[in-house]
């Protein structure tokens, strides 16, 4: 038998496949033997005597062998169909039946029914059922098997779950780390800020500031100095030129003019120069060194024009004026500086309008001294130039007992003590630890662009918004048509039909205006706020500018007309000290951090300068051109500054550098994320059908839900 069952398991599957049917007993011969069990005669044979003692002793043989039959027909009744319960049944009961049914049975009950009932146990095929059973339950450890792996698969699942869920635990826990440390450092240095804003105004601070703002001075006063004795200069020109090479008197004055208009322009050419020169003198020498340096270009020049007269050389003239002016440029470049890096931070705005201030009174002073009582006439316009001389050395001495700037040493150079001594002399005060962490904190913003030159400074994106504001910014100073009333005021009001000694002394009226105004703006500079300064001003300017042109057109018509292009002459001027006049080199300096604010500053110096010299030298003939409309394109100029300052410039009052930063890295984020939205474009109709179809008609089918 074991020999069949391994032939059959490991025959084909068709040899497996036996059913139940092959291990059925007829159910007839079940019946009779199921009646023979019980004691019913199954023959005549079995009624007799002999066969009393055998059943007797077999009594209880007989009754279990017919149990087992009756159990094993039952079962095959309630599970024809299952292979488990039949091939159960084959295996518990037919090896009993097998068994006991050679001891049960006499050997003459093998002649009837009973017989062939055994024989058909005997001959029961139980090896195919025993071997489907097998392959069944080989099959079943597979799958337990298989479903074992997933499980460990599973756990290796879920241990990995839990070893992310951990992490992910682990990065809410140092979220909430950094969300208290920036919630800590906020209020750090919000309590920095409110003690930065409580700084006030030392002696020394003044001191410092006083000495820097003689450079402005300077530049302000060899702007107008030029103005006022031009007929003066002109004569000059003249004589010289005619002891030289002769010529006829018309001819000789207009190479004069064409002289003294080289002689008015060249100084622009050198403050461009000088101004682009600012960044690099400040970062290699420093703040302190490069102003004191500058001074003794400042002395060269002064002498070349003072003494010009004594050889009758117009050439000295313009030579010491193109050093002035390169003198001049870099104090315009170091001077805003210098002061927004020593300011408290509730100082910076007022004391940045200070750079405007020395401007102002330069120009004043020079239209004082210009009068023909003083030194406007043949005898002292050499003198008038020259004077130059001793605000140059005065700084010269002043500066020297000024410290460099902290801001310079701490973050450019590194030096932190010496930084340090510079605050406690600046603020009079050893509290100045919310300054160095106001300075550490801006380096360590700007660490990444702690040397930044002119190139990388065009190309870096994250400054090219500053940088631009920076330009226009000063662009509305220059082009805004102040040039054209500084230089050649006088000529304007007697245009307008003043009389030459009522012009001068209106020209004078504008330098004491300038003044007046400028001191009034610098309590407001850190009140009203740079921007909304900036805005008054170039609206103003910009309605006065109609103004006059209007006066200019009918002032031969009406008598009256030529006060009021006076007064709108006077009142431009007014809202220029009040906005474009001081802001340009403040907000400039503000703009950017320490690594790249020398670069931008001789950039935006260079830019300033050039606009200077063009309005210069194109004036004239923008006069000549347009007469009486001389003034329409500044007003058309005007209107474009004051949308660019409404819509770009941002409001730097009462602001940190950091914080200042901050502002245009938001903007170039909400930047960058509209572009990304703007490249993502929508569908179109035919992919929107597309879509639709996919989703109700999918191409692999109905889609599988869990």
């Amino acid at each position: 038998m074991r020999s069949s069952c391994h032939s059959i398991s490991s025959g084909s599957e068709s040899d497996l496949e036996s059913d139940y049917e092959n291990v059925k007993l007829p159910r007839s011969s079940l019946h009779d033997l199921r009646r023979q069990s019980t004691g019913h005669n199954v023959s005549g044979e079995m009624s007799d005597g002999r066969h009393v003692e055998y059943n007797s002793r077999h009594s209880n043989t007989r009754k279990h062998f017919a149990r087992s039959a009756l159990q094993y027909t039952n079962s095959l009744d309630r599970n024809k169909s299952g292979d488990e319960m039949l091939t159960g049944t084959a295996s518990t009961m037919m090896q009993p039946l097998v068994t006991l049914a050679p001891m049960v049975l006499h050997p003459q009950m093998t002649q009837g029914p009973v017989g062939h009932c055994v024989s058909a146990l005997m001959e029961m095929p139980t090896c195919p059922a025993l071997c489907e059973l097998r392959a069944q339950i080989q099959e079943l450890s597979r799958s337990v098997e298989t479903c074992t792996r997933e499980v460990v698969d599973v756990r290796r699942e879920v241990g990995t779950l839990r070893h992310e869920v951990s992490s992910v635990q682990g990065v809410k826990d140092d979220l909430d780390d950094i969300r208290e440390n920036i919630e800590r450092l906020e209020e750090q240095t919000r309590k920095r800020k409110l003690r930065l804003l409580e700084q006030g105004l030392t002696c020394f601070l003044a001191y410092s500031i006083f000495s820097a703002v003689l450079g402005m001075f300077q530049f302000g006063y060899n702007t107008g100095v030029i103005n006022a004795p031009q007929s003066v200069i002109e004569d000059f020109i003249v004589e010289a030129y005619t002891k030289r090479y002769g010529g006829i008197k018309e001819e000789v004055r207009n190479r004069a003019t064409v002289i003294y208009a080289i002689a008015v322009a060249i100084f622009a050419v050198g403050g461009m120069i000088g101004g682009f020169g600012g960044g690099i003198l400040a970062n290699k020498l420093g703040r302190k060194r490069g102003l004191l340096l500058n001074n003794l270009m400042g002395i060269a020049g002064a002498c070349l024009m003072g003494f010009c007269k004594y050889p009758n050389s117009y050439e000295m003239l313009i030579i010491g004026r193109f050093i002035i002016g390169f003198y001049c440029g870099l104090n315009t470049s170091l001077v805003p500086m210098y002061i927004s890096e020593i300011a408290p931070l509730t100082l910076r705005g007022g004391l940045g309008t200070v750079n405007q201030l020395g401007v102002t009174i330069g120009l004043l002073v020079s239209q004082v001294l210009g009068i023909q009582q003083l030194l406007g006439n043949p005898e002292g316009w050499h003198l008038l130039l020259g004077i130059t001389l001793c605000p140059a050395i005065l700084q010269l001495v002043l500066f020297s007992f000024c410290p460099e700037s902290p801001r310079h040493l701490l973050i450019t150079k590194n030096r932190e003590e010496e930084a340090r001594k510079a605050l406690r002399r600046l603020r009079a005060s050893h509290h100045i630890e919310a300054d160095i962490e106001e300075m550490k904190a801006e380096e360590r913003a700007e660490q990444a662009e702690a040397r930044t030159t002119l190139c990388q400074l065009i190309r870096t994106t994250s400054l090219r918004n500053p940088l631009v504001i920076a330009i226009v910014m000063q662009l509305s100073q220059q082009l805004s048509g102040i040039n054209a009333v500084f230089y050649y005021s006088t000529v304007l009001f007697k245009n307008a039909g003043l009389s030459e000694e009522a012009a001068k002394y209106a020209t004078t009226g504008i330098g004491v205006i300038m003044v007046t105004m400028t001191l009034i703006s610098i309590p407001l500079m850190d009140k009203a706020g740079r921007r909304t300064l900036h805005l008054w001003g170039l609206g103003g300017m910009f309605i006065f500018s109609i103004f006059i042109t209007i006066s200019l057109l009918v002032k031969e018509l009406i008598q009256w007309v030529t006060y009021l292009s006076v007064v709108s002459v006077l009142l431009f001027v007014v809202f220029f000290a009040v906005g474009p006049g001081s802001i340009p080199w403040m907000i400039t300096a503000e703009l950017f951090s320490q690594g790249p604010r020398p670069a931008a500053m001789s950039l935006a110096v260079l830019v300033n300068w050039m606009a200077n010299f063009l309005v210069g030298i194109g004036f004239p003939a923008l006069n000549a051109g347009l007469s009486s409309y001389v003034f329409l394109p500044f007003s058309i100029l005007l209107a474009f500054f004051w949308v660019f300052t409404y819509r770009k410039v941002p409001e730097t009052r009462n602001k940190t550098f950091e914080e200042i930063a901050a502002i245009f890295k938001s903007r170039e984020d909400r930047m960058a994320q509209m572009q990304h939205l703007s490249t993502l474009a929508p569908p179109s109709a035919q992919e929107n059908t597309a879509l639709l179809a996919e989703e109700k008609f999918p191409k692999d089918g109905p889609r599988k839900t869990l």
